[in-house]
C-alpha cells in the first residue's frame, strides 16, 4: 500500500488542494465498497487545457524539488506503483477535483496535471487508462499511485508492484491511437523471474526468504506487503535457481537494518541485509 502521498505545496492555490501527510495506521478499502468495482469502465482520454500555474508550478516534497512538465511532453517509464483509498477519498487532489478512490485516477509527480495515462501490469498483462489528477508517491523507486479500483483492475493490490507507464499526448488522443490493444510492449519485456529489473535496483535489500518454487516466493511477497508498513517495494528476485523475496531498496546498510528490525516487528520474519550492485 502508499505510504505518504502528499503535496507540500509551495504555491497557496495547492496547500489546499492535496493531501497531506497521511495519519498513521493502514490505508485501505472503505467498510462498503460499491459492487463490480472490476467492470468500471477505464478513463476515457480527451485533450484538456494545460496551464503553466497551479498544479503544474515546480513544488518541494521531503526536502526534494519537483519541476512538473507543462507542455504536451510524453511520458515512458518502469517502476513501482502503489495505491491510495480511504485515507484519502473525498479531500481534494493537487489539482482541486476531489480524490475519489472508486474512480480510473492517478498521481505522479511531474505528468501535467491533467493528463491521461496507460498502465500496464507486466506480470499478467493487463493495462488501463487512468486521468492522471493528483501528485505522489513519493517514496523511492514508486513511479505512479493508482486509485483502488485502477490497482483492483490492474491487479496489484497486494502491495507495490513494477508497472510500465505511458502518458497519452495530445496527437495519441486525437487520432485515437489509445484505443490500440497493448501499446505498452517494450521489446525487452522480462521473463517472469526477472520482474524486478523493471526497476532501479541498486542498493541495500532486506532478504526476508528464498524458496525453490515462484509460487512460494510471490504468497511471501504479498503477505510482507500487506503487513509491513513504508516499504519502497517488495520483489522476488529469481538468484541461483532460487526465488528470493527482498524488500528494498534503501540508500544505505544502516537504513536496511532499521527497516529490517521494523520488519520484524511487524511480520515475525527476520531478515538479512543483502547488497545489491
Amino acid at each position: 500500500m502508499t505510504r505518504p502521498h502528499l503535496l507540500l505545496a509551495l504555491m497557496p492555490l495547492l496547500l489546499a488542494a492535496c493531501a497531506s501527510r497521511p495519519p498513521a495506521g493502514r490505508d485501505g478499502v472503505g467498510a462498503n465498497p460499491p459492487a463490480r468495482l472490476d467492470q468500471v469502465p477505464d478513463a476515457v482520454p480527451r485533450i484538456e487545457p494545460l496551464r503553466s500555474g497551479g498544479p503544474n508550478k515546480p513544488y518541494e516534497v521531503l526536502g526534494r524539488r519537483y519541476v512538473p512538465l507543462t507542455g504536451d511532453d510524453p511520458v515512458s517509464e518502469t517502476g513501482l506503483a502503489s495505491w491510495y483509498g480511504r485515507k484519502f477519498h473525498g479531500r481534494s487532489t493537487a489539482s482541486g477535483e476531489p480524490y475519489d478512490m472508486y474512480a480510473m485516477t492517478a498521481a505522479h509527480k511531474t505528468m501535467p496535471l491533467p493528463s491521461y495515462a496507460r498502465v500496464r501490469n507486466p506480470a499478467n498483462g493487463r493495462e488501463v487508462i487512468v486521468r492522471v489528477n493528483d501528485r505522489g508517491p513519493f517514496e523511492s523507486g514508486r513511479v505512479i499511485d493508482l486509485s483502488y479500483t485502477a490497482a483492483l483492475k490492474l491487479g496489484v493490490l497486494n502491495g507495490v508492484a513494477p508497472v510500465q507507464v505511458q502518458r497519452l499526448t495530445f496527437e495519441e488522443i486525437r487520432k485515437g491511437n489509445w484505443q490500440d490493444a497493448a501499446r505498452i510492449t517494450p521489446p525487452d519485456d522480462p521473463a517472469p523471474g526477472d520482474r524486478a529489473a523493471l526497476f532501479d535496483t541498486a542498493g541495500f535489500w532486506v532478504q526476508l526468504g528464498a524458496f525453490r518454487t515462484r509460487d512460494g516466493a510471490v504468497q511471501l511477497q504479498q503477505r510482507v506487503a500487506r503487513q509491513a508498513d513504508g516499504l519502497p517495494g517488495v520483489a522476488v528476485f529469481e538468484d541461483a535457481g532460487l526465488f528470493r523475496v527482498q524488500a528494498g531498496p534503501w540508500p544505505s546498510r544502516d537504513d536496511a537494518l532499521a527497516a529490517a528490525a521494523a520488519m520484524q516487528r511487524q511480520t515475525g520474519i527476520a531478515g538479512v541485509v543483502v547488497e545489491r550492485p
